[in-house]
């Protein structure tokens, strides 16, 4: 019997970095439930303005939009309650201690879904950038534009 394959999931946070810089990145896992992994494998998901914090020396995502699932009935989930990550414990106090300076902070970078299914979120350490930098990084991403056309034709 042939295993069916899922189409790849990948959802992306493009503006985390525009707006950070990333220092070091994580993968951690996500404790949801059951309509929220199906809403996830049909691409229902969105990083706009989500983050992550440490409560009780656990690690947590806020604001992240899973849409309720269709076919969900009154089992459905909220579509932006706060979400468990998974990491050991040499990666939190890693991921903590890089907080603790000031000017970082911790963002979601991707969500994809594993080659086990289980849904997994990329995280990184990042520090906010200025406005010149954001402006330099355009003109980077606009000569790379430039240069690939020229080379094209």
């Amino acid at each position: 019997m042939e295993k069916v394959k899922q189409p790849n999931i990948q959802i992306k946070n493009k503006r985390a970095t525009f707006d950070y810089e990333l220092i070091e990145t994580f993968t951690a896992g996500l404790v949801l439930t059951g309509t929220e992994i199906k809403s996830v494998r049909l691409g229902k998901a969105s990083l706009v303005d989500t983050y992550c914090l440490f409560e009780r020396n656990e690690l947590w995502v806020r604001n992240m939009n899973i849409s309720e699932y269709f076919y969900g009935t009154y089992n459905n989930h909220n579509a932006r309650r706060d979400r468990k990550l998974l990491l050991n414990k040499t990666e939190l106090r890693k991921i903590m201690r890089l907080t603790k300076e000031t000017g970082f902070t911790i963002v979601p970078t991707r969500l994809f879904i594993s080659d086990k299914g289980l849904a997994k979120l990329n995280i990184a350490v990042a520090k906010g950038k200025k406005q010149y930098d954001k402006r330099q990084a355009l003109k980077e991403k606009e000569d790379k534009r430039d240069m690939a056309r020229m080379f094209k034709k």
